[in-house]
């Protein structure tokens, strides 16, 4: 790789890499292993760097890279997350949000990383991302009505337990 390209890749991985951690974490939910996830990402991005031609999508091949070596990290060997009771404060004067919005992020965060990896990744990327539903399926390498379905059903899983924790939570207080 001559030194331009060299530069090039350095100036990308400059500029995007906080919000490429930022997707990364939401696909496998740990600090730790959304790092490992990035930087799987960005040598397999650097190894190929010299034959990518449209510098413009080079953020969503990223995306795409990650999305699919998650994937077979669940599939390939077991993988149990490590569920906590609570995320690290974004925000730790909480200036941010009140503890309403917070107790919402975190019941939201709960259920999101108990869906099913490929569910997960579709409303990652739609809701938190902002992708379309062509790009998504870009990204993912799968049909855009696989991309509807797994929204489709992330959603109403998503809206089923919280269904369950609100009608629970009117059960205690009652």
């Amino acid at each position: 790789m001559d030194k331009a390209a060299e530069e090039s890749f350095r100036g990308f991985v400059a500029t995007r890499s906080g919000a490429l951690l930022r997707t990364a974490y939401l696909l496998v939910g740990e600090r730790h292993r959304a790092e490992d996830l990035l930087q799987t990402a960005l040598v397999k991005t650097f190894v190929h760097w010299s034959s990518i031609r449209d510098l413009g999508a080079l953020e969503g091949y990223v995306r795409r890279i990650m999305a699919t070596t998650a994937t077979s990290w669940w599939r390939g060997r077991p993988y149990r997350e490590r569920l906590v009771d609570r995320l690290p404060d974004r925000y730790p004067d909480g200036a941010a949000d009140g503890p309403d919005a917070r107790l919402e992020q975190d019941a939201m965060w709960k259920h999101l990383r108990a869906l099913p990896a490929k569910q997960r990744a579709v409303l990652v990327l739609r809701y938190y991302e902002g992708l379309a539903e062509a790009e998504i399926a870009d990204v993912l390498g799968i049909s855009r009505g696989s991309v509807k379905s797994h929204a489709s059903r992330g959603l109403t899983t998503l809206r089923r337990r919280f269904d369950a924790e609100h009608t629970e939570m009117k059960a205690v207080s009652s």
